[in-house]
């Protein structure tokens, strides 16, 4: 019992700590210019599509496949497509007194897929404590950093869009809560199937993907028209390929 606890709480930890140093480092972007949010924006939006490209998705088609990924793929496009109707319909915008509703959108819409996302890499730490106190260690360390950028392009559209510094701290430390919650389940059952993991993997890569091409990049280029967001995306899309390959090297 003491062990799928001391489990539990490492993936709480890992999920809340890679995610929160994101929204920390969002903490102290001030500036509001058109170039440089612009820049900003972009460059968590290539720092994501990097991310769920080179890791989460590669990932997921070792554990259950091309058709089954894709798949999840479909299913995490359709959902957040659903959900963002839902927000638009609703008042919480108005609620919120924001500066720009399609970029809080974009933030919560985010979160949801990072929180989708955190649930089945909780249960690849469960279940790698399950094979080995190194595996599991490892595991937890990898996602640990690669919550990071997730964290930051999460805070990021959530802080442009008028929310609070405080309140966009805590949201993305309370996104990691559900990688505690699929540690906890990883390690009591041990083993859970390969092709679960997989179309939630795909699932939330779609979601996010769609919230990239759909939110950031469009709301990016309608700020500013430059070079320099591009630039943005595309230091973005390396810094999220040096994270990826580098964590699993």
């Amino acid at each position: 019992m003491e062990r799928l606890l001391l489990v539990t709480m490492i993936g709480f930890t890992t999920g809340m700590i890679g995610t929160g140093i994101g929204g920390f480092v969002a903490f102290f972007i001030n500036k509001k210019g058109n170039r440089f949010m612009s820049f900003i924006l972009e460059f968590s939006a290539g720092l994501m599509m990097a991310v769920v490209c080179f890791d989460l998705l590669p990932h997921a088609f070792e554990l259950g496949g091309l058709k089954l990924t894709i798949l999840g793929i479909i299913l995490g496009v359709i959902v957040i497509i659903y959900l963002d109707n839902l927000i638009k319909l609703s008042q919480f915008s108005k609620h919120l007194k924001v500066v720009n509703s399609r970029l809080l959108r974009a933030g919560i819409l985010m979160a949801v897929g990072i929180a989708l996302h955190n649930f089945p890499e909780g249960v690849a730490i469960g279940s790698g404590f399950d094979a080995s106190v190194k595996l599991g260690i490892s595991l937890a360390f990898v996602i640990a950093v690669h919550n990071i950028p997730e964290g930051l392009a999460m805070a990021l559209p959530l802080k442009a869009g008028g929310m609070g510094s405080i309140k966009v701290c805590i949201y993305t430390l309370l996104v990691g809560i559900p990688m505690g919650i699929g540690a906890f389940i990883g390690a009591l059952v041990g083993e859970i199937s390969q092709e679960a993991i997989a179309l939630c993997l795909g699932f939330a890569g779609g979601s996010m993907l769609y919230i990239v091409c759909g939110d950031l990049i469009p709301e990016s280029k309608s700020i500013y028209k430059g070079r320099l967001s591009t630039i943005g995306n595309i230091l973005g899309i390396i810094l999220g390929i040096v994270i990826s390959v580098g964590t699993h090297s």
